[in-house]
């Protein structure tokens, strides 16, 4: 059965997202501040919107994939959003990765106007979403948590409401502390294995079923040993969303130093110049940390 949804933000993420609902026989209008980006949903058979309220009218549910909390509320509750052209019972699904405390604000606001809020941000990237086998981690009311269900079927294959608002996020944030660290070990094993003139591109298959084995080793190991940066994230993505774990981890008095030296690695990847590409190429901290001899 399709769905009528509206999208606001057609970038790498959203774009993907938004190909997958195409794809998939749903109907889609598309509100993005980049006219190539809605250009090129519309090629595949979206509509485009002017303004997020006109994407949000005659829809049931309205998906934002947007790269701050700021953004985010903007796009929901400011001059032309998505508040001012939603009916009544509308649910807002926030596949962003933003702070859970703005999150819960948001939720409070679409609620005293009569509209869902459910927060369900995203493991897996845009190459899950194409082939609709994201993870998702949902924040709301459980019926409205079950309604958004019938949209994002399209482009999940784990779909778990891990509580009321608020609560997508902040798994999305302990998501953010695996990957974060997990992409820091597998990028250093790498190097040394180069180093030690280990055949890198066997490793993957040599550890597969181990105790070290994952995803995350699997497909990133032959990208970090072959500089494989093509992007379907960014550094300063992770930045954003590691500075957002610090602030949890302060509010709650728990301790994570390994997340903190974690965090700063991406922040000195991105001061020099790497925040834009893929997480790929924190491999970049490694090989700039080896000395080369003097000749």
């Amino acid at each position: 059965m399709s769905e009528k949804i509206a999208l606001i933000g057609a970038g790498a993420m959203g774009g993907a997202i938004g190909t997958r609902l195409l794809e998939t026989g749903n109907s889609l209008k598309v509100f993005d501040l980049d006219a190539e980006k809605v250009a090129a949903l519309v090629a595949k058979g979206g509509v485009a919107a002017s303004t997020g309220a006109e994407a949000a009218k005659d829809v049931d549910f309205v998906i934002t994939s947007l790269n701050a909390s700021r953004i985010v509320g903007l796009a929901a509750f400011g001059k032309d959003g998505i508040v001012e052209g939603a009916a009544q019972g509308t649910v807002i699904i926030d596949m962003s990765s933003i702070e859970p405390d703005a999150t819960r604000k948001f939720a409070k606001m679409a609620a005293e106007r009569g509209l869902a809020w459910v927060d369900s941000p995203l493991s897996g990237g845009a190459p899950k979403a194409l082939i609709g086998e994201l993870t998702l981690m949902a924040g709301g009311e459980a019926a409205d948590v079950e309604r958004a269900h019938l949209a994002l079927r399209h482009v999940a294959s784990n779909y778990t409401h891990m509580g009321p608002a608020g609560a997508g996020q902040t798994t999305k944030l302990i998501n953010q502390v695996l990957c974060g660290l997990g992409f820091l070990a597998v990028a250093e094993a790498t190097q040394l294995a180069l180093d030690a003139g280990v055949d890198a591109a066997k490793i993957p298959q040599a550890l597969k079923g181990g105790r070290a084995d994952s995803a995350l080793l699997q497909e990133y190991l032959p990208r970090f040993a072959g500089k494989d940066y093509r992007r379907t994230g960014r550094i300063d993505n992770m930045v954003k969303d590691l500075n957002a774990v610090n602030d949890l981890a302060r509010q709650t008095g728990t301790s994570m130093p390994m997340t903190a030296l974690c965090a700063e690695i991406h922040r000195m990847l991105t001061a020099a110049g790497w925040g834009g590409e893929d997480q790929a190429a924190v491999m970049e901290f490694f090989k700039g940390a080896k000395e080369e001899p003097q000749s």
